[in-house]
């Protein structure tokens, strides 16, 4: 098995070969991640595309001071971020609508009784994926890396350039901000 520094110093060379390791390993980490960020999974791929495209051109900035996957976990989260920011700059005049389609997206058309308990499934995730959408940036990236991708808290920290104890708060504060979110959703909605 290659090392990870000769992995990025044949990547460097241009080593087709090299890349497309690097992209079999790492490939399911970006497509998560971006997929943590976005919800969609064909914005996820486009995406994971981006992030293997920007990979490729940027490697030679690769310092070698954290680990790969780490760097990677970084540009996968920009990209998403970009992503997000790009896509809220778009006027949408009716929310509902958008919703609507979405919803049609994410419907799972089955006749039995396990079509009711998918859709209900998929309902409560993308109730808790709005509320962690609302969150605000940092504790959205920290939550989402620590909760969805299972990232340490000390690697959290590398990849937002932040103190253990900045991400120890900022995780702590999502979680109660999510609680709430959800208490409020659910005493509305089930009133």
């Amino acid at each position: 098995m290659i090392s990870e520094s000769n992995l990025v110093e044949d990547v460097k060379r241009k080593d087709h070969a090299a890349f497309k390791k690097l992209v079999d390993q790492y490939q399911e980490m970006v497509l998560n991640t971006c997929y943590g960020f976005v919800h969609d999974i064909d914005d996820a791929k486009d995406l994971t595309q981006e992030v293997f495209i920007k990979i490729y051109d940027s490697i030679h900035k690769f310092r070698g001071d954290a680990k790969l996957s780490t760097w990677i976990y970084r540009i996968s989260v920009n990209k998403s971020l970009n992503f997000i920011r790009a896509a809220k700059k778009v006027k949408i005049t009716d929310l509902d609508a958008l919703s609507n389609s979405r919803d049609l997206k994410l419907r799972v058309h089955h006749e039995s009784e396990l079509a009711d308990i998918e859709m209900e499934r998929e309902q409560r995730s993308r109730i808790l994926f709005k509320a962690i959408d609302s969150l605000n940036e940092n504790q959205r990236i920290a939550f989402s890396l620590n909760k969805l991708e299972d990232v340490s808290y000390n690697e959290i920290g590398e990849i937002m350039n932040i103190s253990l104890p900045a991400v120890e708060s900022l995780i702590h504060r999502a979680k109660l901000n999510l609680q709430k979110k959800l208490i409020k959703y659910y005493k509305k909605n089930l009133n």
